[in-house]
């Protein structure tokens, strides 16, 4: 009877620690942008944060939903997907509203426009909407047309995960051309680094496909590679330091 408790105590046990990881995969992807979306209302000031970021990211979270359709992974990554794609909208839309708001006098682009030179610089919210959602149907059409292709489906996953890992790679290479981490936060650093290393452990335990282990390890790779920065442009510094630099991360935490 005793051994009967205790499995039963194990057991709900087991099943709080899933669904609390759960949770944490869907929703703390998105926690970093919350103070970040109130530092920039509060100062009406989006020069921190590049829109780039939304793009890469909404990118990668539509062709990963679309991956599902060919190849069903656990419902907790794509709803992390949804609810990312839902917070990069609601970014992009505050940091458009107070550009527009900034420059007066900005000529107003838009997507219509056709113009490449000026892509991702519209003045209105509406025209970044019209873009994801024609890029989603384009994309959503190919997936359609492939679906029964098992190269297609896996090539489109890889593609998905492979564009969120290199997500990091513009802050490595802008530390490397300035020889410096100035006005980088060593425990930003270490939240990449914690919660990429968290997202591929629970990619392994939870036998996402083989993608998301692969580029998740990548994501670390590469916060390693940003930390190891901080620590040698500090401690060595290869130029002197004379203002403080606002940088904008790639991964925008």
């Amino acid at each position: 009877m005793e051994d009967e408790d205790m499995d039963q105590i194990i057991f709900v046990l087991n099943q709080l620690v899933l669904w609390v990881a759960a949770g944490a995969m869907m929703f703390g992807g998105v926690v970093p942008y919350i103070p970040q979306y109130r530092d920039i209302r509060r100062t009406q000031n989006a020069e921190g944060f590049s829109s780039y970021v939304c793009l890469v990211l909404l990118v990668a979270n539509i062709l990963r939903i679309l991956f599902w359709f060919g190849r069903h992974f656990e419902t907790a990554l794509l709803w992390q997907s949804i609810i990312m794609i839902m917070t990069m909208l609601i970014m992009l839309r505050l940091c458009t509203d107070i550009r527009v708001a900034n420059e007066l006098n900005m000529k107003r682009r838009a997507f219509a426009d056709f113009e490449l030179k000026y892509f991702w610089l519209w003045s209105r919210f509406m025209d970044y909407l019209q873009c994801v959602l024609s890029f989603t149907a384009l994309a959503a059409y190919i997936t359609y047309l492939f679906l029964d292709s098992g190269i297609f489906v896996e090539t489109l996953g890889f593609l998905a995960v492979f564009t969120e890992a290199m997500l990091g790679m513009p802050q490595l290479y802008r530390n490397y051309q300035n020889k410096s981490t100035e006005g980088m936060s060593i425990k930003m650093v270490c939240m990449w680094t914690s919660g990429d290393t968290f997202k591929t452990v629970y990619f392994v335990l939870n036998q996402a496909p083989v993608q998301f282990s692969i580029c998740g390890l990548l994501q670390v790779f590469v916060d390693v590679a940003i930390l190891f920065q901080v620590y040698y442009y500090s401690r060595y510094p290869q130029k002197p330091v004379s203002h403080t630099v606002h940088t904008t991360s790639a991964k925008a935490l």
